[in-house]
């Protein structure tokens, strides 16, 4: 993709949170930055003034653009740092150098100590995290030393140490925030029971901690106690702010694929893959994958899709995040994991609004590379759906407007190439029909509209649309037949919020054909309608203004319309007129016509003399 097809694309990325990726002329992964609105950020890059030497260089290299979306700015940060480890990006000269986030580790040792570490050692710590800020993770393990006695120190507290008898209780068994095992006063398996509720806390349970803090913070204010106190809110600040739904899970989920897929319009299906490793996404990928059979169904389709997906990218996986089941056969030894609740079912969230994501986006992109192509496709889907003998490439759509029969017009709106063509837009004044008789008006619009472009020389439509039912049709047919043409006429039905819901057509018989909501022939057709109704009242609206307005100046004798415009440009209103002195009238018609105006609509008025 060359940059101007990339610069072309950039309104079609989300305002979202998360990581977008640079790949290079080869595919290979180039940079991976963070973002709280995507399509701001990655815009940034393609600025002509951006004065940056190495950032200039990088755009120059760039081909493609991939992106993943989070919940949060927090997330998009995990996120990053878990993508620049796993794929090294060259441009990537901040993070690559093995700076990392901290976590929060629980040791493996004798009375386990919990600590705060950027680099754990992999000796079957339990580990949690990453934090995305440092101040969260220290808060998170002063909350767990509040709740429970842990020991700080380093000691060796191996069995054969504390039987020794060399330590000694320190400060901290004093203030009661250790039970001294170093000395044989608190057991061990006391200990290890606090540990595995301290490892379900730092998992996520952190509602009742929370609410525990906000007690004891308003004890200690009642109490006037507010350093103390003060102390609490700060905690309670940084808890509250760290988001426990991470981009990434516990590193217990090890070695996971998640899948997710959404259904197309043609009947394909879009598939989102993440690869899990440690608890962190280091692979995501978005396909489009098309029905090689004909009439195989959405599990099917799935169930292909994923085989491709992990054979693409070797996973060697053994638990697989599905939505539901496919009904297909994982192989031996892999587990199909379809999540209710929990991190496996927040990671499989994860997946599926990239996925909608993606849908959404690739019409777009669609729409901004190459839109007669897309617009053609459109067509093409109304052709199919109708049965008609060729795209609608030029289709016109009529609607009346009136007031109880006054001021009747009609307007015709055209649409070439799936665009509106405002030059041909047409106005109708409705003359042969007296009264309210909408379907008379139209046979009278459309027969007037035809007979012309037959008379010019001009060419038919592919397809008339009536902003109406069975009686517009009808109307519509007659006109056609008495020109002895043979145009495909449908009408718009509405559903009871007066938006376009099917269309209504049939050479024999009329019957309703569905349209998708928010498809893109739906749009179009909703488009099609938006527009003849706005230019119908819009037309009648001008008409009766003109009509009101004009209507007392009409039986002034001796005034004529080029006088009646003078005054109306003039003074803007009727009753400027008739309030205004003869002096005023004189000056923009003179003095004679002035006069005639000015008696006009003061013998109206009951003389106020003696």
């Amino acid at each position: 993709m060359t940059l101007d097809e990339l610069r072309k694309i950039l309104p079609t990325l989300p305002e979202s949170p998360g990581c977008y990726l640079y790949r290079g002329s080869e595919g290979q992964i180039i940079y991976v930055g963070k973002a709280k609105n995507l399509r701001r950020r990655v815009s940034s890059y393609f600025q002509r003034e951006v004065q940056s030497a190495k950032t200039r260089l990088l755009v120059r290299q760039i081909r493609s653009v991939e992106y993943v979306v989070v919940g949060s700015e927090a997330e998009a940060l995990i996120l990053e740092n878990s993508l620049i480890k796993e794929h090294q990006p060259r441009y990537n000269i901040l993070l690559k150098d093995d700076k990392t986030y901290p976590e929060v580790v629980i040791h493996n040792e004798p009375f386990p100590r919990i600590r705060v570490e950027r680099r754990p050692a992999r000796d079957g710590s339990q580990r949690f995290g990453p934090y995305p800020d440092v101040g969260m993770a220290h808060a998170t393990v002063d909350m767990v030393r509040d709740l429970y006695p842990i020991r700080t120190c380093d000691l060796d507290l191996s069995p054969a140490k504390i039987a020794q008898g060399k330590y000694k209780e320190c400060l901290q068994y004093h203030i009661k925030k250790c039970k001294a095992p170093c000395i044989g006063l608190q057991s061990l398996e006391e200990y290890e029971h606090n540990v595995r509720e301290i490892a379900s806390l730092l998992r996520g349970d952190l509602k009742t901690v929370i609410q525990l803090y906000r007690d004891e913070m308003q004890q200690l204010a009642s109490a006037l106690r507010f350093e103390e106190a003060q102390i609490y809110k700060e905690r309670l600040q940084y808890l509250e702010n760290y988001q426990v739904k991470h981009t990434v899970a516990p590193h217990h989920i090890h070695n996971v694929d998640v899948f997710s897929c959404i259904e197309d319009e043609d009947g394909s299906i879009c598939v989102n893959f993440m690869h899990i490793t440690q608890g962190m996404v280091t692979k995501v990928y978005t396909l489009e994958y098309h029905s090689q059979l004909e009439g195989e169904t959405r599990e099917e389709l799935f169930a292909s899709a994923i085989t491709e997906l992990r054979q693409r990218f070797a996973s060697r996986a053994r638990e697989l995040i599905l939505p539901f089941d496919p009904g297909w056969e994982a192989g031996p030894g892999i587990t199909i994991t379809i999540p209710q609740r929990g991190d496996k079912k927040r990671l499989l969230e994860l997946s599926e609004r990239n996925v909608r994501q993606y849908k959404v986006d690739k019409y777009k992109r669609a729409e901004r590379l190459n839109p007669d192509q897309r617009l053609m496709q459109i067509l093409t889907e109304l052709r199919q759906a109708l049965g008609l003998d060729k795209p609608p490439m030029h289709i016109e759509c009529f609607d009346n407007s009136n007031v109880q029969g006054s001021d009747a017009v009609a307007a015709c709106v055209v649409f070439k190439r799936g665009r509106p063509s405002k030059k041909d837009y047409r106005k109708f004044t409705i003359r042969s029909v007296e009264g309210p008789d909408d379907y008379a008006s139209m046979r009278e619009v459309v027969e007037r509209r035809y007979r012309k472009l037959l008379s010019e020389e001009e060419p038919l439509p592919d397809l008339i649309l009536a902003d109406g039912g069975k009686g517009q049709i009808g109307a519509i047919r007659d006109a056609l037949a008495v020109l002895e043409l043979d145009i495909p006429v449908a009408g718009l039905v509405k559903d009871e919020r007066h938006r376009t819901s099917a269309l209504l057509y049939g050479k024999e018989q009329l019957h309703e054909i569905p349209v998708k909501h928010h498809s893109a022939t739906f749009r179009l057709l909703e488009q099609i309608q938006a527009e003849v109704h706005r230019f119908a009242i819009t037309f009648h609206r001008d008409k009766r203004s003109k009509s009101q307005l004009s209507s007392r100046l009409d039986y002034i004798k001796g005034i004529g319309p080029k006088t009646k415009d003078e005054l109306l440009r003039h003074f803007h209103s009727v009753q400027a007129i008739s309030t205004a002195s003869l002096e005023e009238l004189a000056k923009p018609i003179g003095p004679a016509k002035g006069r005639i105006v000015y008696e006009h609509f003061h013998s109206e008025q009951p003389s106020t003399e003696g």
